[in-house]
């Protein structure tokens, strides 16, 4: 049995590999689209020959779909990469200005490397919402150094055996281990952080930035309601968030947090969501615990059991589930009705199949609610009416919306995604993540004599 290596070699092991990143920064910074499109090439491949063992490991760790994990964790990283390799000569390109003064001086914006970045993942997606970062950071030409959340270990480990086959260490390094380790590597003045997680951390992160006047890139959560305008059709909404809410178990950032239905609808709607949940997960008559994942652990688990219960002792109902196997931590989707703001469940994010409903009577009774509180990361709609929509839309504010349907903003990757204040800053996919981890240089030219 070999050693574990102690705290000071783990910190001194980050400061060696950091050290050697800040040094090679300017070779990354210098290489062409050729360069990184090779890179990000070998990426993609040790994702695709890996595929079965990142499954695996996903499946150790957490108890999702093997659908779910291919999809998120294998085929949308693998998408993601592609797409950064089939535009990166573009987006590389500098823009020209054309200069107030006239002449024969030119001006242009060009983008370049940050520098040395750190890239924090989180649990519920470990793989995914990591090398998506890590894929923008190396097409934009930076070094970076990641950190795999302690909740998945097994994931930590494979994506440190794949980073070490594509990437030497002073361009690319996965580091393992609990909370210290992110500790050690905020100490380092690194050119720019991105953290993807809760708020509660992303403060914490932030903080240690501003120490070393860093850039950060903050993916949070937040309370994400979703509106049901009057005349909107119930079954198809029901449907969608009754998916929503089975998806990973309902523990994504996007994820529908709570309802406004109309009151002469909730009926309806309740109905909906119970019977898309008994087709989706109870065909044989006990819930399929294959098809939906387990929450991430035991303090989770009991902090939405906490939230459920602190909403029945305030005299919320339970209309749809309710039942919370502790044995395993699944908690069946559960809708609630007769809710008020007061209850704790109104008040912090759920992240799990748990979906409370308030009625209202009019939109503007809608509005004012969500926007006495802070920005959410998603926002959605279920509207006929071109009318309400744009009056959402102008009243509100959010990271992103999606407009009869769910999720659908974060998966086109052409839109920016990212949050607003409390649900973050910045953003990325596509085109914006290349932006995200890249300084826009003003380059100004005149002519010489």
């Amino acid at each position: 049995m070999t050693d574990q290596p102690t705290a000071a070699d783990l910190s001194a092991d980050i400061k060696r590999v950091f050290e050697a990143q800040r040094a090679n920064q300017w070779n990354a910074k210098a290489s062409d689209a050729a360069a990184r499109k090779a890179k990000l090439t070998k990426l993609k491949n040790a994702v695709e020959a890996h595929a079965d063992d990142i499954v695996a490991a996903v499946l150790k760790d957490t108890r999702k779909p093997e659908a779910e994990i291919r999809t998120t964790e294998v085929m949308g990283v693998i998408g993601n990469i592609q797409l950064n390799i089939d535009n990166l000569e573009e987006w590389m390109q500098p823009t020209s200005v054309e200069p107030s003064k006239g002449g024969n001086d030119t001006a242009m914006i060009v983008p370049e490397a940050r520098g040395v970045c750190l890239i924090l993942g989180p649990w519920n997606f470990p793989l995914g919402l990591t090398f998506g970062p890590v894929a923008a950071a190396i097409a934009a030409g930076n070094t970076c150094m990641v950190k795999l959340t302690d909740l998945c270990p097994n994931v930590a480990k494979i994506a440190k055996a794949i980073v070490e086959e594509v990437f030497e260490e002073n361009e690319c390094a996965v580091f393992e281990g609990d909370v210290s380790v992110a500790e050690a590597l905020l100490e380092l003045p690194f050119n720019h952080i991105f953290f993807t997680g809760s708020p509660r951390v992303g403060k914490i992160v932030m903080a240690a930035a501003a120490k070393h006047l860093s850039t950060v890139t903050l993916e949070l959560g937040g309370k994400s309601p979703v509106i049901i305008d009057h005349g909107t059709e119930i079954a198809p909404v029901a449907a969608a968030l009754a998916g929503a809410k089975q998806f990973n178990g309902g523990q994504a950032c996007i994820c529908p947090d709570y309802v406004f239905v109309p009151e002469d609808k909730q009926d309806e709607l309740v109905e909906g969501f119970r019977e898309n949940v008994q087709k989706n997960l109870y065909g044989s008559g006990e819930l399929d615990k294959s098809s939906i994942a387990q929450i991430v652990n035991e303090r989770n688990f009991s902090r939405v059991k906490g939230l459920v219960d602190d909403a029945v002792a305030k005299g919320a109902n339970i209309a749809v589930g309710g039942q919370m196997d502790e044995d395993d931590l699944t908690i069946h989707p559960t809708m609630l009705t007769n809710v008020t703001p007061q209850m704790k469940v109104m008040q912090d994010e759920i992240f799990a199949p748990v979906l409370p409903v308030m009625t209202y009577d009019t939109l503007d009774q809608v509005i004012d609610y969500i926007e006495a509180r802070d920005k959410p990361l998603a926002l959605y709609m279920f509207s006929s009416s071109e009318e309400n929509m744009d009056k959402v839309l102008k009243r509100t504010s959010s990271g992103g919306t999606t407009l009869n349907g769910v999720f659908s903003h974060y998966l086109e990757n052409r839109l920016p995604f990212g949050g607003v204040n409390g649900s973050g800053m910045g953003s990325y996919h596509g085109v914006w993540g290349f932006r995200e981890f890249s300084h826009h240089r003003s380059v100004y030219k005149h002519k010489a004599a």
